[in-house]
């Protein structure tokens, strides 16, 4: 099979500018080095009708393009099945029946990382375990016997992370995300993952997973986020930061694109024209804070042009 990158949104509603920053980066960094470029909808949770062409339209719409066709995780259930299976057949899971409450107010575990699972129903009896499911169901969690493991970043180098027992499988039915990405990355080929840093330290629990499925640890390119002026992560409420709402501004999507290159020092035009300058090197390691959109000039009836565009969106 042959290696692959990907880009994985959850189609919870539109793109913001910051999601689109992140696909170009992942898009680059597979054409760049000759890999395929896959599109995954992870729709297992927090599914919102109609969002998920609203998002592949937006990506079409900078450039984007994929190879194949779309995968959905829904579709997907019984390679998380066969996956959970291999692990309790290996003694490598159990049921929990913990809240979150209960979770947060329960003491750690010995020795325990901050903010690890504390282990509470780790060695429950049957007798313990038949009358607790009475009450709830169970999730379902990896034994780990590790208290840590490093990956290596393009970006970040090495990192050492937490590595907990995880939830493999809510007490809903829902697979947690942390074992399909791992699943559908090895089922896809895909050996090349860029992403935003927010998800750097739950990738330690997925590399180790991935070595307790036999299955091979992908290159790690976690990129800076998009914040707002305030310094805080970018999100929907921050204004005009989707394609859609950036068009009733007058902005086109051909010039979000040319502004989203320059922030990585790219130059304009179609993404095909920025492969060759590209250089992972030589990315930007700091967030980039949007400018947001100006109030329109007084008396202004006509839409901008490109260069009064990017003047506006690097200023």
């Amino acid at each position: 099979m042959t290696s692959a990158g990907r880009f994985a949104p959850s189609p919870s509603g539109e793109l913001h500018v910051g999601n689109l920053r992140t696909a170009i980066l992942a898009w680059l960094f597979a054409r760049s080095s000759g890999r395929r470029f896959l599109m995954r909808v992870e729709d297992l949770d927090r599914a919102r009708a109609g969002a998920e062409a609203e998002q592949l339209r937006d990506l079409t719409a900078i450039g984007v393009d994929w190879d194949g066709g779309v995968v959905r995780q829904t579709d997907r259930e019984h390679l998380y099945t066969a996956a959970i299976a291999r692990l309790t057949e290996a003694g490598r899971t159990y049921e929990c029946f913990c809240t979150r409450r209960e979770i947060q107010e329960a003491p750690s575990a010995p020795h325990a990382p901050l903010g690890a699972y504390p282990g509470t129903c780790r060695n429950l009896g049957t007798a313990e375990r038949a009358a607790k499911r009475a009450v709830r169901p169970a999730a379902i969690r990896l034994r780990a016997d590790v208290a840590e493991a490093t990956v290596r970043d393009v970006l970040h180098g090495r990192y050492t992370g937490v590595v907990d027992d995880f939830v493999l499988r809510r007490n809903d039915g829902v697979t947690a995300y942390n074992l399909a990405v791992v699943v559908d990355d090895a089922a896809q080929g895909i050996d090349q993952v860029v992403r935003g840093d927010d998800l750097l330290p739950s990738t330690p629990r997925q590399a180790y997973l991935a070595s307790l499925l036999d299955m091979p640890v992908p290159e790690y390119a976690h990129v800076p986020l998009v914040l707002n002026a305030d310094g805080a992560r970018l999100a929907k409420r921050d204004g005009a930061v989707t394609l859609s709402d950036l068009a009733l501004a007058g902005v086109t999507a051909d010039e979000v694109r040319d502004a989203l290159l320059a922030s990585l020092g790219l130059p304009p035009g179609p993404l095909k024209h920025a492969v060759a300058a590209f250089d992972p090197a030589a990315l930007p390691r700091e967030p980039w804070v949007w400018p947001g959109m100006p109030d329109p000039q007084p008396g202004t009836a006509t839409r901008p042009g490109p260069e009064a565009t990017a003047r506006r969106l690097d200023s």
